[in-house]
This record gives C-alpha cells, sequence and structure tokens, in this order.
C-alpha cells in the first residue's frame, strides 16, 4: 500500500508540472520592426529655457520621434494583440510600471499597463515637473511633482492610447498604452519584439508608432495563427517620406 504522503508528495509534482506545460505550451509571435524613407533631421530639443535641465546633459539631445538602431531599426513601436483574445480575462501584474522624469526626459518614451496595473511616476531629477495625462476614456490627471514629491501612483481602469506630457518643460512626452492583457512588447533600438505565452488561436496584431502618418494613423496590422507551443515571425516596415 502507498502511504499517503508519498501520494501527496507525487499530486503536488503533477500539478506543478501541469502548470509547467501549460505556460511552455504558449505560442510566441517574434519580429522585427524597420523604417524605410528619408530620415528627417530633427533639431536639437531647446532645453536652455531651464538651464537646470540643460545642465543634465553633456551635448545636445534629440527628440526621440523617430528612433533608428542599425539597418534601419525602428525603436519605440508599440506592438499588441488587437483580436483574438475575445472572451479571456487576465490578471493584472503585481509589480508596477514606472515611467521616470530623469533628464528632463520621460523614460521610456513608449510603455505599456495593464488595466489596473498600478502605474509608478517617479522624479529623479530633484526639479519641480508637471505630469498631464491627455486620457479620455480614463480619468486625466494633472499634478506638479515639485522637486520633494519623488513618486505619484496612479491606475486605470479602461483600455486608451494617451500621450503623457509636461507642461514645465514642453518637449517633455511619452505614450502610455493601456491594455486589458499582457500580450503586448515595446521594440527597442534592434527593432525587434517578442510576445510569448499565447493560448494558440489567430490573432490581429497591430504595430503602432506615434507618428501618424505611418500606415492606418500610424498604425501596421498583420494576421497570425499560433499553435500550442510553435514560434511565428512577423516583420512590420513603416514606410516614411522617400
Amino acid at each position: 500500500m502507498i502511504p499517503k504522503q508519498t501520494i501527496r508528495v507525487c499530486a503536488v509534482l503533477l500539478a506543478l508540472a501541469l502548470a509547467t506545460s501549460s505556460v511552455a505550451l504558449g505560442g510566441t509571435i517574434v519580429g522585427k520592426i524597420t523604417y524605410d524613407g528619408r530620415v528627417p533631421n530633427f533639431p536639437a530639443l531647446k532645453m536652455g529655457a531651464d538651464p537646470k535641465c540643460e545642465a543634465k546633459h553633456s551635448g545636445a539631445v534629440k527628440p526621440e520621434t523617430l528612433v533608428l538602431g542599425a539597418d534601419n531599426a525602428l525603436a519605440n513601436v508599440f506592438v499588441m494583440v488587437t483580436e483574438g483574445l475575445e472572451g479571456k480575462s487576465f490578471d493584472a501584474p503585481s509589480e508596477p510600471v514606472v515611467m521616470d522624469q530623469k533628464g528632463c526626459i520621460y523614460t521610456p518614451h513608449v510603455m505599456g499597463v495593464q488595466v489596473g496595473q498600478q502605474f509608478k511616476v517617479k522624479n529623479s531629477d530633484g526639479l519641480l515637473h508637471n505630469v498631464h495625462s491627455l486620457s479620455k476614456d480614463n480619468p486625466p490627471f494633472n499634478r506638479a511633482m515639485p522637486a520633494n514629491v519623488l513618486e505619484a501612483d496612479y491606475e486605470f481602469g479602461k483600455t486608451e492610447r494617451f500621450r503623457i506630457k509636461c507642461d514645465v518643460h514642453p518637449w517633455m512626452g511619452s505614450w502610455v498604452t493601456v491594455v486589458d492583457h499582457p500580450f503586448y512588447a515595446v521594440t527597442g533600438m534592434d527593432g525587434s519584439f517578442r510576445i510569448e505565452n499565447l493560448p494558440a488561436g489567430t490573432y490581429t496584431i497591430e504595430a503602432r508608432h506615434e507618428v501618424p502618418n505611418f500606415g492606418d494613423d500610424g498604425a501596421l496590422t498583420q494576421t497570425v495563427t499560433v499553435g500550442a507551443s510553435d514560434t511565428q515571425t512577423l516583420n512590420f516596415v513603416f514606410e516614411g517620406p522617400k
């Protein structure tokens, strides 16, 4: 006769194995986003209006409107599932999404946050800043953050994409996309993205850039079908002026 303790241990091990396999069986979408077009010569940000901001940099600072890596890899593109998850719900992560004010720049420039997830705004500059959200579906906020205010926390209840600006330093801006699932990514300097653990199915994937004349209002879409444990590749090319 098998001891009850052994049975309990086996049951726990089986549950762990099933949980691990369910994660492993999720599909993955990877890809790279590039830019094809003339590269504008953006002027440097005019930080001289606040010498304390200018002093935080050793040289000129370019805007993040169009950030390119090697071979015209396109950074700061928000990639997400827009169709295919209907009827599914996902818990909000316990870890917050953090946007810092550092060097009189919002970092990161593009970010995503789930509905119900904490959105933490930090002030690492030791200067007066103002965090002004241009949200419409979620209650907007417009908060001054003096040097002694190091953090401010927010939470969003509806999906939406909106801009955040600083009324003190008008060159400061970032883009926030509130989603109701964890299947999104933001491209870095290599233009690559990776979305993991998708349930098997067919999905519409949207890649969105802040420049509105890239694609349809700044967005390109593709449809892809992923199996229980396979990896699919989607590449996007944003076309600019030639």
